[in-house]
């Protein structure tokens, strides 16, 4: 899987958009790996809209479906194993929770939606604290949206995808859990993607292929992340 996920990366962009190493110069894979060097710290978990920090850093977001590995990614991404709470109970992530990346920029672990064993109550209440960091937060730089390369796009994802592009949020599709999903079903998964994000103007074109458990994608999100603070 992990070779074949480097070949499709250097497929042709018209027939695919998959993010890849031609895409940095060295020194932005570089300086992606520096970025993530040191241990990321943990700065709090918001409740409510007026509990969001007052930090003058750029932030980047990551949100997704319940139990699309969100936790995991960004565990690994930072290289720390318990940084983010990791539960295959969906729903567990009820806070919007904030973390110090080299003093350079925040995290910010947005909660998973579509719990459906979660109260209404608690429901409503993620959605619209959510949906309120999403609207009004300045110094957000990009969202990415997690996908279970497993399951693909969902109505509920599409959903999402309209806020940002009705927010004008900058974001970007991120497949997960690569390591899952066989490489005869890959192709047409990243053609769908790409016919998905060509309708929303708030996307950014290319996507990430990434496995937490294979370390596959991280270091060219890395340098993405670089990029884009």
């Amino acid at each position: 899987m992990v070779e074949y996920s480097e070949h499709l990366q250097k497929e042709s962009r018209e027939e695919q958009q998959v993010i890849s190493k031609d895409d940095f110069t060295f020194g932005e894979l570089f300086s992606g790996k520096k970025l993530f060097a040191k241990p990321s710290e943990f700065i709090l978990s918001v409740v409510e809209n007026k509990g969001f920090p007052n930090i003058n850093l750029p932030e980047i977001a990551f949100a997704g479906r319940s139990n699309v590995g969100k936790s995991s990614l960004i565990n690994s991404l930072v290289g720390m194993k318990k940084l983010a709470r990791v539960s295959n109970t969906p729903g567990r992530t009820q806070t919007i929770n904030f973390f110090n990346q080299n003093d350079t920029l925040v995290l910010v672990d947005l909660p998973g939606f579509g719990y459906a064993k979660a109260s209404k109550e608690d429901i409503i209440r993620w959605k619209f604290l959510t949906f309120d960091y999403l609207r009004g937060r300045v110094n957000l730089s990009c969202v990415f949206l997690l996908i279970d390369s497993r399951h693909g796009i969902k109505p509920i994802d599409i959903e999402v995808m309209n806020i940002l592009d009705e927010a004008a949020v900058s974001y970007q599709i991120v497949l997960t859990k690569l390591d899952k999903i066989k490489k005869e079903s890959l192709s047409a998964l990243c053609k769908n993607i790409d016919s998905v994000i060509s309708k929303h103007g708030a996307a950014r074109p290319f996507f990430h292929l990434t496995s937490s458990k294979d370390n596959i994608g991280l270091d060219l999100l890395r340098s993405t992340i670089f990029k884009l603070i």
